[in-house]
């Protein structure tokens, strides 16, 4: 595992935005003291995880983070998406939004890693023929079944696919009732 600064800065801006939170317990705000305790909870988590090397002392801390980073990016996306919200809800601030924020865009930039790269200009178009083929060819054989003769994807009625009892925009009157009111 490598020593990464910008998760290190981030799990540190953390931990010092929930104490600046904490302070809140001198206004006699009890969400803002239970949201700085959680920020700074999910800050030691965020550390624990991207750099082992600053909980040198406690021998789990490196086992912990060599699971994280077997485990699939997704997982530490989710991970680190739902940890971030709870201080958010309990003490909504600039400090715990900037703080829980750094967090929660580390979750959201794991999420489009496990998405992977994107394809090639070539990859895309060749994907796309495919499909427009494949939609093709269900179109005319639903065509087929419904009896009408198959045609050129772009050679059919816009309105030929709508249900035949639709009133045009422009008509007034309530649609006739089977029953009498």
């Amino acid at each position: 595992m490598t020593f990464e600064k910008g998760t290190f800065w981030e799990g540190a801006v953390c931990v010092l935005f929930g104490l600046w939170n904490c302070i809140g317990i001198l206004l006699g705000d009890v969400g803002c003291l239970v949201g700085g305790i959680l920020e700074i909870l999910v800050g030691f988590v965020v550390l624990a995880i991207e750099a082992p090397c600053c909980f040198i002392f406690l021998d789990y801390v490196q086992q912990v983070a060599e699971k994280a980073d077997q485990r699939p990016y997704w997982n530490r996306a989710a991970l680190y998406c739902v940890i971030a919200l709870p201080p958010v809800i309990l003490c909504f601030g600039l400090g715990t939004l900037f703080g829980c924020g750094l967090v929660f865009v580390t979750g959201m930039i794991y999420g489009m890693m496990a998405l992977g790269k994107k394809a090639s200009f070539a990859e895309m178009r060749a994907a796309a023929a495919a499909a427009t083929a494949a939609s093709a060819a269900s179109a005319a054989e639903q065509g087929r079944s419904n009896g009408m003769a198959a045609s050129a994807p772009g050679s059919q009625k816009q309105s030929s696919t709508l249900v035949n009892n639709v009133q045009p925009i422009a008509y007034s009157m309530p649609p006739p009732y089977d029953s009498v009111a």
